[in-house]
């Protein structure tokens, strides 16, 4: 690696950390600022709220990666570009791509560390930045459910219409044991609850009806004890719990709710599709950024930067929509969630062939 190399990568993960922590800052004393004074109403711990504020640093460091890395490239580049220095090294005989190369090496650093951070270190970060909210700032930590379709045994199926998380107790509950295509039996009841003396899950009014080849048992009754192997906790779920989850916890997440046949599994999915997506942006949006800003200018690196911050609002705007469509059911949710990358990385290569450096 040349000293030109070293100095290039150097100068720009040194304008990225700052940019990161400017950005992490600035949103940091303003959220303070708003939750101030609920901070004091609720009397919160300080040693508390700076550790909300490191966890909420470090997803938001996650959140603005493709901004600070687009500012970074931009403004490195185009006080080179100032400076006549990419004038310079290519009338030396360095080709455009080989002008690339320090650039691209100093990205997928960054690559390398969002993903780590994404896989390992955001997911803990998030739980605690949702468990400071749910015990401090939110009024209530009870969540409900609606419509929930559980796979309790390899042929017995469960759904509950409505579950609340506070009393532990559902509503219009249907347990349904289905072979080879055929119902051998349905237990449907108005209520079921969560004893916590016998550790197992009661039914109130229920009616069961047991089908044969030539005939059909129905019984009622008012109160029954049912062995299910779901407990409380497999609903008490955080909200975005699928955020809160490393790589490996998430993958095993997504083996449990596909052998119970969860509904939500989707969500998992799609999260660890993003995982793996997120830091090639560092590198797709550098080298877009050095093709934007490789060119003199007589307005300087102003209206560079300005642009860079709307092609990475513009990224995240297109990355949220992306991810809503995939969660709304697309039937190709892992494309849905490339799409950012994929759309400015064609980007990227139309403006190489186009635009004059």
């Amino acid at each position: 690696m040349k000293l030109l190399d070293k100095l290039i990568i150097k100068d720009f993960l040194k304008t990225y950390v700052f940019v990161v922590l400017m950005l992490i800052m600035i949103v940091l004393v303003l959220d303070f600022t708003e939750k101030n004074d609920e901070f004091i109403r609720n009397k919160v711990p300080s040693a508390e709220i700076i550790k909300y504020m490191f966890n909420y640093g470090l997803y938001l460091n996650n959140l603005l990666t493709p901004i600070t890395v687009f500012i970074s490239v931009i403004f490195i580049t185009s006080r080179m570009a100032g400076r006549t220095e990419i004038v310079a090294i290519l009338s030396s005989g360095v080709s455009f791509i080989r002008m690339l190369r320090p650039f691209i090496i100093g990205s997928a650093l960054i690559a390398v560390v969002s993903f780590v951070l994404n896989g390992w270190v955001l997911p803990g970060a998030t739980a605690g930045m949702y468990n400071f909210k749910m015990e401090y700032l939110e009024d209530d930590s009870q969540y409900n459910y609606s419509n929930l379709h559980v796979k309790v045994a390899p042929d017995v199926y469960a759904y509950i219409n409505r579950y609340y998380t506070g009393p532990k107790r559902g509503y219009s509950f249907t347990l349904e044991k289905i072979e080879d295509g055929q119902l051998l039996s349905k237990l449907t009841a108005d209520r079921i609850d969560w004893d916590t003396t016998t550790n197992a899950w009661k039914v109130k009014n229920w009616k069961l009806r047991k089908l044969g080849d030539m005939r059909e048992e129905y019984s009622v009754g008012e109160e029954m004890d049912t062995v299910l192997s779901i407990t409380p906790e497999d609903f008490d779920l955080p909200p975005n719990h699928h955020e809160t989850l490393n790589l490996p916890e998430l993958g095993k997440q997504i083996e449990v709710l596909e052998e119970r046949g969860a509904d939500n599994v989707s969500f998992y999915k799609i999260e660890r599709y993003v995982r793996f997506m997120s830091p090639f942006a560092a590198i797709i949006l550098t080298f877009i950024g050095v093709i934007v800003s490789s060119k003199k200018t007589r307005g300087g690196s102003g209206f560079k930067i300005a642009l860079g911050f709307l092609l990475a609002f513009i990224y995240i705007i297109l990355f949220l929509l992306s991810r809503t469509f995939a969660e709304a059911g697309t039937a190709y949710p892992i494309l849905a969630v490339w799409l950012p990358n994929l759309v400015f990385a064609f980007t990227g290569l139309v403006m190489y062939k186009t635009i004059p450096r």
